[in-house]
């Protein structure tokens, strides 16, 4: 598949010259301006190169650690399915855990509950933490 570096080459400077003013919180399923990425990184899905994503840890007014989400159906180790999200089945891929700028978000769109974060949170730690010696 080819990637459309170029119109992303061209957003990203937009988007950095943007004065972050989105305030976020950790739990929260925001659209995120993810881009165009190397290989098998997660992309922004959409023409605006945009995806949502659950804000995991945040770490100052400007920054945090992200998941991206898909509404593709997925199994495995490396996905947690958070049901519906706006009407839409949504799953986490913990594999693409990433940290961004707060520029980067768009929109809010819903919190999670503190349940499903808290089981989102296990699972990540699971993933990463189970490592060989």
């Amino acid at each position: 598949m080819q990637k459309d570096f170029t119109n992303w080459n061209i957003k990203k400077p937009l988007i950095n010259n943007v004065i972050g003013s989105a305030l976020f919180h950790e739990r929260e399923i925001w659209w995120c301006l993810l881009g165009v990425n190397v290989g098998f990184e997660q992309d922004g899905g959409q023409k605006d190169f945009g995806r949502s994503v659950v804000i995991i840890k945040k770490f100052n007014l400007d920054s945090c650690l992200i998941v991206p989400l898909t509404s593709k159906t997925k199994t495995g180790k490396y996905y947690f399915s958070l049901g519906k999200i706006n009407g839409r089945d949504a799953v986490a891929v913990l594999s693409q855990i990433r940290f961004i700028d707060r520029r980067r978000l768009e929109e809010k769109i819903c919190t999670l509950e503190k349940g499903i974060y808290k089981e989102l949170i296990a699972n990540l730690v699971e993933i990463n933490m189970n490592c060989p010696p």
